[in-house]
């Protein structure tokens, strides 16, 4: 994997946090305020983007999903158990995979950029 998402395991938590100042990342994060201007991707606007994206393509992951939106970064975090921790899991392979295929992710823009409450 990259040294842009990382899951990590803590005493109560199982935690993905996604380091949004990364070169590759803001990047893609220019590229999505390109192709609307409300997404200026601080960690409050990927908050925003993910909870409509997940809303769309894996509401599951929504399920006990907390987050910590900030300026740098943003963290989404799960109680720790079994069932989040493969939540937890899957929430950074998808990081992963929109980052790495942009494509995807600037196609859901162009169809959904006015679903998403951007901050």
């Amino acid at each position: 994997m990259s040294d842009y998402a990382v899951k990590m395991n803590l005493e109560k938590y199982t935690e993905v946090c996604f380091y949004i100042e990364n070169p590759k990342v803001m990047a893609v994060a220019e590229k999505m305020e390109e192709l609307c201007q409300d997404a200026y991707m601080n960690g409050y606007n990927w908050e925003a983007f993910f909870n409509c994206y997940l809303a769309i393509n894996a509401p599951e992951l929504l399920e006990d999903m907390h987050t910590d939106p900030e300026a740098g970064m943003y963290v989404a975090y799960y109680d720790l158990t079994p069932e989040n921790e493969a939540k937890a899991d899957k929430f950074n392979e998808l990081i992963h995979k929109l980052v790495e295929e942009p494509e995807l992710l600037y196609d859901f823009m162009r169809e959904h950029a006015w679903d998403v409450e951007w901050d």
